[in-house]
């Protein structure tokens, strides 16, 4: 399997496929590169380089006990586009990803990235606090913790099967598939890091980073998000950065690069060649 190993031994799987503009897809958690295959594919076919990489932790990467933590997750980043010598790339990040692409983004070389897209995105942060009254409170993350902690396996059969997708809304169509697909990414990656990247993706504060970005940021939501709310995401995100697009889908859900990937994809495609 192709892999970088970073600077604390960590080895970091990624694919790699094409030629072209380079595209770099960020997984959400606790999942893998395997959630962009319907993104790899379709980019593929219209002639860019697509890559996608599992965060340490999670997939096919060393499962780690330590660096769980955003500044870690990009500098394994940086690391990669470094090993793969990516300039002008369009950096693509959903959910926790998001997260990863803000930071990184924020971060990055000159000339290393092109654009930038938040998908049903945690920044600019996602627990409650003083500062971010309209936040989750720290509960529902504790929350997550626990039923992580106590049956892994069942949690990740729950997440899916309900909100992340929307399956739980009257009338909507269930693709077992999906929900096993879903299963099978979660349990692949290790307890600890996905334990540790709660704190990661709920706790982190991305407003500075948000702040940094100069390139063009395209953010795409759902309106019936049951897992990164838009009213304390997306729409706060929007007002942060300097050079940002915001579309908001009616009715579709946090997976919906998934469940609407061909809507999902043509607005992806519009936005890179635009």
């Amino acid at each position: 399997m192709p892999t970088i190993t970073t600077e604390d031994g960590v080895q970091i799987f990624y694919k790699d496929w094409g030629q072209g503009e380079p595209i770099v897809f960020h997984h959400g958690w606790p999942l893998s590169a395997d959630d962009w295959d319907a993104q790899m594919m379709f980019f593929l076919g219209q002639g860019y380089r697509v890559i996608a990489h599992d965060r340490r932790g999670h997939g096919r990467s060393t499962q780690t006990d330590t660096g769980n933590e955003m500044d870690t997750y990009a500098a394994d980043v940086k690391a990669l586009v470094t090993a793969l010598d990516l300039k002008g790339a369009v950096h693509i990040g959903h959910s926790t990803g998001g997260g990863e692409v803000a930071h990184y983004v924020a971060r990055a070389d000159a000339g290393r990235v092109s654009k930038a897209v938040l998908i049903g995105a945690v920044p600019p942060v996602m627990v409650k606090s003083d500062k971010n009254p309209g936040g989750l409170p720290i509960e529902v993350f504790d929350g997550f913790r626990a039923a992580l902690a106590a049956n892994r396996a069942q949690f990740y059969r729950d997440v899916p099967e309900g909100p992340f997708y929307g399956f739980n809304r009257p009338g909507a169509k269930v693709y077992p598939g999906v929900i096993d697909n879903w299963w099978r990414q979660g349990m692949i990656g290790g307890i600890k890091a996905h334990y540790d990247c709660i704190k990661a993706f709920s706790e982190t504060d991305f407003t500075e980073d948000l702040q940094k970005i100069d390139v063009p940021v395209l953010i795409l939501h759902g309106d019936d998000d049951q897992i990164v709310p838009i009213a304390d995401s997306a729409l706060l995100s929007a007002k942060l950065v300097k050079n940002g697009t915001l579309k908001v889908y009616p009715g579709l859900p946090h997976g919906m690069c998934t469940t609407h990937a061909d809507t999902i994809n043509a607005d992806l495609l519009a936005f890179i060649q635009g």
